[in-house]
């Protein structure tokens, strides 16, 4: 649960704005949309194993 503590006179725009920031580095909604439905363990690996393929393709032609 996020807790952001509002200083005496803070706006509440503002207070707004860190909660949402704070939200956004915690991973929330990331978290909530990958268990709306089940993914199997052979299945995340195999999507690790391309994004890694991909950044070294990437790696590989920057340096080119």
């Amino acid at each position: 649960m996020l807790i952001i503590p509002i200083k005496d006179g803070e706006n509440i725009d503002r207070a707004l704005k860190r909660f949402k920031r704070k939200f956004d580095k915690t991973g929330g909604m990331r978290q909530l949309r990958a268990r709306k439905q089940f993914v199997k363990p052979s299945v995340i690996n195999r999507q690790k194993i391309q994004k890694a393929q991909y950044i070294q393709h990437l790696r590989d032609n920057e340096s080119i």
